[in-house]
Formats: C-alpha cells, sequence, structure tokens
C-alpha cells in the first residue's frame, strides 16, 4: 500500500505550520507501508495543482492531507469539504471581470471515503484528544479537501482519501492569549494512529460523534 502524505507550509505570518512538521516527524512507512511526505502551498488551486503532479507521478491508495486550525483543542479529522471554489468571470468584452461568480465544476461537497469516526476514537484511544470535525472551514485547507474529491471523481477512483486539523504548537500562542496547542511530538503521534487506524481498515464504525453545536 502506498500513502501520500501532505502538510502546509507556513502562513499568515507564521514562522511554522505545524502541521508540515508533524508530517516531517511521521515515519516513512507503517508496518510495510510506505509513506510518502509531501510539502504543498497554502494557497488557493496551487495546492490542488501540487497534489495532482505528484498522484500522476505515483499511484496512491491513501492520500491524507494535514493543516492548521488555531483554535482547535484536538486533532479533528474531517468529514466533509464544500465547494466554495469560486472564480470572478470576464464580462462580454473580456474587459474586467464583472460581479458574477461560477462555481467550480464539480459536486457541492465530497465527503472523506476514510474512516473518519474509526480514525477519531483510534486517536482517543492512545490518549491524543480528537474530536470529528463537520467544517473544514472555508479556507484552503477545505478547498484541499474538496479537491481531492474531485479528482477522486474524476481522475483516482480508487484513492481513499482524507483531511486532519491540527492544534497550534506551544511556541505559536507565547502571544496568542487562551489560545491552546498541543505538542508536536503529540500531534506526530495521534497522527500515527490515524494512518494505523486507515492500514488496518477501510470500514468506519457505527457510533454517534454528531454535537448539537
Amino acid at each position: 500500500m502506498n500513502i501520500l502524505i501532505t502538510g502546509f507550509d507556513p502562513f499568515g505570518g507564521e514562522a511554522i505550520n505545524p502541521a508540515l512538521e508533524a508530517v516531517k516527524l511521521l515515519p516513512d512507512e507503517i508496518d510495510g507501508h510506505k509513506i510518502d511526505k509531501l510539502e504543498i502551498p497554502t494557497v488557493f488551486h496551487k495546492s490542488k495543482e501540487v497534489v495532482e503532479e505528484q498522484l500522476n507521478q505515483k499511484e496512491y491508495d491513501i492520500v491524507l492531507a494535514i493543516g492548521q486550525a488555531g483554535g482547535r483543542f484536538e486533532l479533528t479529522p474531517e468529514r466533509v469539504g464544500i465547494n466554495i471554489d469560486d472564480a470572478r468571470i470576464p464580462d462580454n468584452e473580456g474587459n474586467q471581470p464583472i460581479d458574477e461568480v461560477i462555481q467550480t465544476t464539480g459536486a457541492a461537497a465530497y465527503f472523506s471515503n476514510l474512516p473518519v469516526k474509526r480514525m477519531t476514537e483510534g486517536i482517543k484511544s492512545q490518549g491524543v484528544p480528537a474530536r470529528l470535525s463537520n467544517t473544514a472551514g472555508t479556507f484552503v485547507c477545505n478547498h484541499i479537501l474538496y479537491q481531492l474529491g474531485y479528482l477522486e471523481a474524476t481522475q483516482f477512483p480508487n484513492i481513499k482519501f482524507g483531511f486532519i486539523h491540527v492544534p497550534f504548537i506551544p511556541e505559536q500562542v507565547t502571544d496568542k492569549v487562551e489560545k491552546p496547542s498541543m505538542s508536536l511530538e503529540t500531534i506526530a503521534k495521534g497522527l500515527k494512529v490515524a494512518l494505523e487506524v486507515v492500514i488496518e481498515s477501510d470500514k468506519d464504525i457505527k457510533v454517534a460523534l454528531g454535537e448539537t453545536h
């Protein structure tokens, strides 16, 4: 089994992105399954292009993207990426864009086909805080999860794909009052557990992990 795990580069004025640093700490192999690591830019569309190029170079069974969600307390496997990839279009004369938008070709949303509940419970069972998330936000993290779904639907039908958000690490919150953080080692431990769960089984468990807010 070939696994591709991606991590975003630093963004928003940060000098470090815990997603990328945690990915670097992961082993290159788990139970004989090869893990390739890929840095991707925190940029709409360019991030998708980098992933797509890698998928065209090698056949993968699993693609798991990792991103930072400052303010979250836990590792949060994401259930769904929504289509908000709007684009401004030019007027009929080809001049300055007019205030209309068109949606990226594709479904309104793509659900991760990884066992997200099993992953969440597996991470928690090893003492790492985790929570199933039903919103990947509206920034590049959501974008790449949606685009992974689009790539699976249109070009790579055999891949299993998903996304996990991770919190800040302690050195990022020294000037961020009351923002939660998690050690890089703990984040990497949780991600390794998630990969082990996926390798073991792609069947999800039947357990209620919904929220009221």
